[in-house]
């Protein structure tokens, strides 16, 4: 696949204020990839500055987030386990997260010394997730062209944010993160009109094909019922055919 062209076809069709995203799990870090320099409150927040280049992580980048080392699988230590049990513990007496919800968490399915983040465009690996930050219109195209690939309806999925990486290379198919309280303090363009999307890399191609499709028809049809909401409400009652040859001129 062109992921560069993709990514600029996702871009037009949708009109993004973040360039698409790819997440890959590596055992050995690529050619010419930076490790990751500083300090993250949580592994969300790499999704966000991985928009404008890309970088390596290993598990002490993700250390400061116990939750996000459980969810991608990463190797552990004694300090990051009894963090995970402090977190969960605070979490369950919020009842913010119960036992069984814990154990139906996604985790990624193969333990990896790096998870790589960049640009879909000029990404320097083999991408397995792409990630897309989209609002409520946007998501209403994606939510139809998901369905149309996937033959059903994506799955939404609350906290934590960072489990849709998981979900999406365990089931194969597009999801949908609403986010949770931490990645929403955590990542700025994860503001209160927006969520995360993400697809396996692998029906990229599938999924670009039928967003730039109901892209485009979404476009013609919002003219379509404006333009008889206002006829509407200046007293007509016009026919389908009429509201359609008012689009047309």
């Amino acid at each position: 696949m062109n992921y560069q062209e993709l990514a600029n076809e996702l871009n037009r069709a949708l009109a993004l204020s973040l360039p698409p995203i790819a997440v890959a799990f590596c055992d050995a870090v690529p050619a010419g990839v930076a490790p990751f320099d500083g300090a993250a409150p949580a592994g969300c927040a790499f999704w966000e500055k991985a928009a404008a280049r890309a970088f390596s992580t290993s598990a002490k980048d993700h250390g400061l987030c116990a939750i996000g080392m459980h969810t991608h699988n990463l190797p552990h230590t004694a300090a990051s386990e009894s963090e995970l049990q402090d977190a969960l513990q605070a979490m369950a007496g919020l009842d913010y997260v119960r036992a069984e919800e814990v154990a139906a968490i996604p985790v990624a399915p193969r333990r990896a010394q790096y998870v790589v983040y960049g640009p879909l465009a000029d990404f320097p690996a083999a991408p397995e997730v792409a990630l897309l930050f989209a609002d409520a219109r946007q998501g209403l195209v994606i939510t139809e062209a998901a369905a149309r690939v996937d033959r059903g309806a994506p799955p939404a999925l609350g906290r934590p944010a960072c489990a849709v990486i998981p979900q999406v290379l365990t089931q194969g198919v597009a999801a949908q993160s609403l986010g949770c309280c931490g990645a929403r303090a955590y990542i700025d363009a994860l503001s209160d009109g927006v969520a995360l999307w993400a697809f396996p890399a692998a029906k990229l191609e599938d999924y670009c094909k039928e967003i730039k499709t109901l892209a485009s028809a979404n476009k013609t049809l919002s003219a379509f019922h404006e333009r008889r909401r206002e006829d509407v409400e200046s007293g007509k009652r016009p026919t389908v055919r009429e509201s359609l040859a008012r689009l047309s001129s």
